[in-house]
């Protein structure tokens, strides 16, 4: 909060300014975003990623680093039904639930450390700590395997969360790949192919030439959180904007998936209706005997 003269609060930001109407101090008669007039300088010039980017930087962006920032978008914008921030968007969709019902359901179901907006979060560290340097993914990509392997949390256990009160428990596997893959998915390398090609994006370059020996030494593939992050660490954001944005830009896939479902219904969502197909069926089980009644 700051004060004026006449020592009245206001919010504070660095990046937002209000002018308010002559004759109406609670309406805007201009918006600015960092200096740009939103409704003068930006609507109609600026693209929605381009406004994006400014929002979280500050700043325009560079050609490479809207069409990054764009294509990256373009890959997360739907993950597909079988994503858990989809699923639950389906199921509160299918299930009656209001639409921002549906939304903050896949939220939460898409922050988590598997696959999540906390992976890309860990992540974007990993890329802080170790940069270009294959010893120290060794060390850090390593420390995660023994702490898998011994139950014991390390310092790597969560990168940058001295604070042992957090509310994330410690990872089970490296961040950004995927420990219930056998190979790299067609979609991810695809994606890193093509992110890799724009100019200026030295971490995804670097990802794309040690990718199979970092998948060697974190002991399972490349997931797209994996790829996501070095094109967020390589647009500078740092670890929190990058878990913002990438809860973000995952959800118009699931508000799309959840009104699908809220339209054709509960009737029809796949509860497995014909029951399922047992294949070592033990045989029917007793009853167990009634407890006594008092």
């Amino acid at each position: 909060m700051t004060k004026n003269k006449k020592n009245i609060e206001y919010i504070h930001s660095n990046f937002w300014e209000e002018i308010p109407e002559k004759n109406d101090a609670f309406s805007a008669r201009i918006f600015r975003c960092a200096g740009y007039d939103v409704y003068g300088d930006l609507l109609g010039k600026a693209s929605w990623i381009e406004y994006l980017y400014l929002l979280f930087h500050g700043e325009q962006p560079s050609l490479d680093q809207a069409r990054l920032l764009n294509d990256l978008a373009v890959a997360l914008a739907n993950p597909g039904p079988k994503d858990c921030s989809v699923q639950a968007a389906m199921s509160a969709g299918a299930g009656g639930s209001t639409l921002a019902a549906a939304l903050m359901a896949a939220l939460a179901a898409g922050a988590g450390g598997f696959g999540g907006a906390r992976e890309v979060y860990e992540t974007i560290i990993l890329w802080q700590q170790c940069q270009h340097k294959l010893e120290m993914w060794q060390e850090h990509l390593g420390q995660w395997q023994n702490n898998i392997c011994n139950e014991e949390r390390t310092e790597y256990a969560f990168a940058a969360e001295a604070d042992m009160e957090s509310v994330w428990p410690p990872m089970d596997h490296p961040p950004g790949f995927n420990p219930y893959a056998y190979n790299c998915s067609t979609p991810v390398l695809r994606l890193l192919e093509h992110l890799s090609q724009i100019q200026e994006n030295k971490n995804l370059n670097w990802l794309k030439e040690h990718r199979l020996q970092l998948e060697s030494i974190a002991g399972c593939p490349l997931d797209v959180s994996g790829v996501a992050g070095a094109a967020l660490a390589d647009l500078s954001f740092d670890p929190q904007q990058g878990e913002l944005l990438y809860l973000l830009l995952r959800l118009p896939g699931a508000a799309a998936h959840a009104l699908e479902q809220h339209w054709l219904g509960c009737s029809s969502f796949p509860f497995y209706r014909q029951g399922l197909n047992i294949t070592n069926d033990p045989g029917p089980v007793e009853p167990n005997e009634k407890l006594p009644t008092t």
